[in-house]
């Protein structure tokens, strides 16, 4: 049984990739994930403006960083510092992880300025990482900026990193788009080498108790699952050009399955991860296994975008209104 397969140019030993998240932000985790199976690793992400808050909260403390604050190249100066010292030690990490694991690293990173997309991914690349996902989320709440320059943002940090590095570069997206088909298409003209589909982006909720904004459960659920499905089976159905991986959703072999025959070159895993244990990860392929021996598939290759071979199951993809042969 045959479970290799190709992601963004790289050997993977089966479809599976542990996502971005704290479990693939610790080594002992990484090589818990590596050893029950994983095919590939997306390191937690880097997220610059985090960093940047953490590095002026403690630039901040203490009467003598306030003084120094009077002089704004001071608060520059100690900030950027600060900025520098956390890279190093992401770096440090990335290094860490390629050395014990025997499994593809991707790096992920979430910037907000101009100038650090590109340094930050310059930087990883020389720190040993296979590909680079750019996990980019730009939230539509802003009414006076129009659609186009929202997604011209997405071209222009994707091109400014393409010009820095010659690893493999994903863009994980969320959906948030007037024509995501469209966006998907110049993602992959401006040098995209694959799509991470999509994003799950924090869920606020109301305790109708306190009154109080907070956040609706973390984990996804498989209830979820037919979102990324519809839109590979439409990108990849239509010949993108580029490798699509799914995310969110995938709680079991099933939904692994379907991706896969929907035309998803990997499946990202992360609450099906939190919820049933690292070790799942050799349960899930173990279920994989006999399903494709069950139905007759000796490689994963054999039933990628399976489902996408007669009109009725495109044109299901892109219904959004239930008939009623639906019911029948």
């Amino acid at each position: 049984m045959n479970l290799n397969t190709s992601y963004l140019g790289l050997e993977l030993r089966n479809p599976l990739i542990a996502s971005s998240s704290r479990l693939t932000g610790d080594l002992d985790t990484i090589i818990q994930c590596v050893n029950s199976g994983i095919g590939a690793i997306v390191l937690k992400s880097l997220f610059e403006e985090q960093i940047r808050l953490e590095a002026e909260s403690k630039a901040g403390m203490g009467s003598a960083s306030e003084y120094y604050y009077w002089f704004t190249e001071a608060k520059e100066k100690i900030v950027g510092l600060s900025l520098e010292e956390r890279l190093s030690s992401y770096l440090k990490f990335v290094e860490a992880a390629k050395k014990y694991a025997d499994v593809p690293v991707i790096s992920s990173i979430n910037c907000t300025t101009d100038e650090d997309w590109p340094k930050f991914a310059s930087a990883i690349e020389q720190a040993g990482a296979d590909a680079l996902e750019l996990n980019i989320a730009l939230f539509p709440f802003n009414a006076s900026v129009k659609c186009g320059e929202i997604e011209q943002v997405y071209y222009d940090i994707l091109k400014s990193v393409k010009k820095e590095v010659t690893i493999p570069v994903s863009i994980k997206l969320g959906y948030y788009f007037t024509n995501l088909c469209t966006v998907a298409r110049n993602l992959v003209t401006e040098g995209a080498d694959g799509l991470v589909l999509f994003n799950r982006y924090f869920r606020p909720d109301i305790d109708i108790d306190t009154m109080k904004v907070g956040s609706e459960n973390h984990m996804s659920s498989s209830d979820e699952l037919h979102i990324p499905l519809r839109w590979i089976g439409l990108l990849k159905g239509n010949n993108i050009g580029c490798d699509v991986a799914a995310s969110t959703g995938v709680h079991d072999y099933k939904g692994v399955v379907k991706q896969i025959l929907a035309g998803a070159d990997a499946v990202q895993l992360c609450s099906a991860l939190y919820l049933k244990g690292i070790p799942y990860i050799e349960t899930i392929l173990s279920d994989l296994k006999s399903w494709m021996e069950k139905h007759h598939f000796d490689s994963i290759e054999s039933f990628r975008g399976k489902a996408l071979t007669t009109q009725k199951i495109d044109a299901s993809f892109e219904r959004v209104q239930f008939l009623k042969r639906d019911f029948d």
